[in-house]
């Protein structure tokens, strides 16, 4: 099984940790007869030796010992091992390093898929292996890695035929989908069959989640062939699935190994196949957002858990990349809330908490359950201080304001959340009542502790949004107090100072602090708040102008400088050189927060609007920012209406698509779609 394990120089190969030494007891563990030994192992093949896809050479040597551990029947888990296999061999086994791994990971897993490739009769006869797992991930590696496409067609209609496994029909269907993408997209006549094959698996007398499959894959490769009631059929085969499902509670966590492996299995949805079929078809339906919501709402309503846990997280895909069609679903979710089923609760409450105020059709769920049920108040962990559960969270950040006497009961009780500041501000002036209770905390908060930080910043916030002049006095102590190397003490001088500027001319008495923070690291904040509470630029401007070009401003600090600089207008005229060269280098965040600048003070739109036209389309993070300058400046912002009206036309959140995911994603662009409202309501003709 292992010959010529020990003629390989381990020792010379590298991967993600460094010496490939560790390899060859790897690759035995695999075939352990302990199933400790064979997770563990297995786990630190993708922690180390295959980690996050990368392809190094001492991957490219564990495949032919792979390749013999797949066909070993004596080997117990195999169906890891063929998976495994697959990964290295790529995503589609159709691109070189499309993964970003770099150059020379991309030339190597080039060359496993060759390896993969030349030794693809392998899986030929793991698709008709008699262990299922195996069979299905075979299914995967035929199209992949056989290069006779006359030959994985006529063995995936054979198998089919006699399958009696759903998951592997399943995969024998997805794999017929990739079949026929790939050979559309290389204008191969192959394809055509694999389409037809697709749409007679789609109907009777398939069974329901077979068909599910195959309208999955239709919707990517020929969508003119779905049905014309696509959303009632799919949801009525959906419901057929899991009348054949046996009926209960969703299936509890299983014990097992800990390891990454193990873990990542344990995360996955109890229903995963139905999970795939639904993730596979509203994927496929990305733009069609009134069939994704329709089918939601089916998904929703049924009377199977599995299927509603599913739907939620179906929902949240859904709801980061489009703005359309969220309230039914969402009160759907809401109702969701009172199941028995821990995983099915879990998921609605974690993804209410992402919508902000688009969770308020299920606010009277969350109120009721926050009612009712104490416990989901605060949510205690076994490291660190306790926060907001997340059913409260939810409710006050959808603004909705039966969450402030709830606030107000925690204030007033033995345990506070840390981070409960931090969902004032949605509350807006129904949170006004917290005020005092707030106050007398930030009074209370350890100037040297170890969590000042953790404790001072949310109540900061908070008492700046409620623009709640009576704390100046426990702001300044903090201000004043706080001695010399505490943890994150910039951090927390900056909330400080940020809250006093929100206080405006109420709190002049911290003028000489402000003043005295101007030569610092927290300079852009200071001059900020200075000219908010005196409105002198005199002594803002220089400091202020210095900062747009220091090298040691830091991340963030040259857009902020130019934010302020902006907000001063005519004012700050003596800083139009400076702005108007970092309108031509630098970040995008920068260029445009410059140009916003320069507009403001020098009401000379002409030289900025090719800046700010160019960074909207180019780098929509800098839309909000551009899209406040232009409300800023009222009517005469009327050069860059168009872009609003057209961000307001369109469907697609603004950074859809752009790479990456932040929890906020949701919130920063309905705050943008409001501010484009904003604008154009102040124009007058929005």
């Amino acid at each position: 099984m292992f010959r010529g394990i020990d003629e390989v120089d381990w020792a010379s190969l590298r991967h993600a940790d460094g010496s490939a030494e560790d390899v060859p007891g790897l690759l035995r563990g695999l075939a352990s007869a302990d199933p400790a030994e064979r997770e563990t192992a297995l786990d630190r093949m993708y922690g180390a030796v295959h980690h996050q896809g990368d392809v190094y050479d001492a991957t490219l040597a564990c495949v032919p010992f792979l390749l013999v551990l797949a066909v070993r029947e004596e080997v117990c888990d195999r169906a890891g091992i063929v998976e495994l296999l697959v990964s290295i061999g790529g995503p589609d086994g159709g691109g070189d390093g499309e993964d970003g791994a770099g150059e020379e990971s991309g030339d190597l897993a080039a060359r496993a898929r060759a390896v993969l490739r030349a030794d693809a009769d392998v899986f030929v006869r793991l698709a008709g292996d008699a262990d299922a797992g195996v069979r299905r991930a075979a299914a995967a590696a035929l199209v992949r890695f056989l290069d006779r496409p006359a030959d994985v067609l006529a063995l995936i209609r054979e198998r089919i035929t006699v399958e009696r496994d759903d998951r592997v029909l399943l995969a024998l269907a997805e794999g017929l989908g990739l079949f026929a993408r790939r050979h559309q997209r290389a204008g191969d006549a192959h394809a055509a069959g694999a389409v037809d094959l697709l749409a007679a698996l789609s109907g009777p007398p398939y069974g329901p989640g077979l068909r599910l499959a195959a309208l999955g894959q239709l919707a990517r490769c020929a969508p003119r062939l779905l049905p014309a009631d696509l959303v009632p059929t799919v949801v009525r085969l959906l419901r057929d699935r899991s009348g054949q499902r046996v009926h209960g509670r969703l299936a509890p966590d299983g014990p097992g190994v800990d390891t990454l492996a193990g873990r990542l299995r344990r995360l996955r949805p109890s229903d995963e196949e139905g999970s795939r079929l639904l993730r596979t078809l509203h994927s496929a339906l990305d733009p069609r957002v009134a069939d994704r919501v329709a089918l939601l709402c089916g998904q929703l309503t049924s009377p199977d858990a599995l299927d509603r846990c599913n739907a939620v997280w179906m929902s949240a895909g859904l709801f980061r990349e489009w703005r359309a069609g969220a309230a039914e679903p969402v009160a759907l979710i809401g109702a969701q809330l009172g199941a028995e089923e821990g995983r099915l609760h879990d998921a609605a409450v974690a993804v209410l908490v992402e919508l902000f105020a688009l969770a308020l059709p299920a606010a009277d769920h969350l109120h009721a359950l926050v009612s009712c049920r104490p416990e989901f108040r605060i949510r205690h962990r076994e490291r660190g201080a306790p926060t907001l559960g997340g059913p409260l969270k939810a409710l006050a950040r959808a603004g909705d304001a039966r969450a402030t006497p709830v606030l107000a009961e925690m204030l007033a009780g033995p345990v506070v959340p840390h981070d409960l500041g931090l969902v004032i501000h949605h509350l807006g002036r129904a949170a006004a009542p917290l005020a005092p209770a707030l106050r007398r905390r930030l009074a209370r908060v350890r100037l040297d502790g170890p969590d000042t930080h953790e404790r001072a910043v949310p109540l900061l916030s908070a008492l700046a949004a409620l623009g709640d002049a009576e704390s100046v006095p426990s702001v300044l102590r903090l201000l004043r107090g706080m001695p010399d190397g505490l943890r994150l003490r910039d951090a927390v001088t900056e909330a400080a100072v940020r809250a006093l500027g929100a206080f405006g001319g109420a709190a002049r008495e911290a003028i000489p602090d402000l003043r005295g923070l101007l030569e610092t690291d927290c300079a852009v904040a200071a001059g900020d708040a200075l000219w908010s509470v005196t409105g002198e630029a005199d002594a803002v401007v220089p400091v202020l102008l210095r900062k747009l070009t220091d090298p040691g401003s830091g991340r963030f600090r040259p857009a902020a400088a130019a934010d302020t600089l902006g907000r001063l207008g005519p004012a700050a005229v003596t800083a139009l050189p400076g702005l108007r060269r970092m309108t031509g280098s630098g970040a995008a965040s920068d260029r445009a927060a410059a140009a916003c600048a320069v507009w403001r003070i020098a009401g000379e739109p002409e030289q900025v609007l090719p800046v700010l036209r160019a960074a909207w389309v180019e780098h929509p993070r800098t839309r909000t920012t551009i899209a406040g300058c232009v409300a800023a400046l009222g009517p005469k912002g009327a050069p860059l209406h168009d872009l609003l009206r057209a961000e307001l036309r369109s469907p697609r959140r603004h950074r859809a698509g752009s790479g990456g995911y932040d929890s906020h994603d949701i919130h920063e662009d309905e705050g943008l779609l409001r501010v484009c409202r904003v604008a154009l309501v102040r124009e007058g003709g929005g």
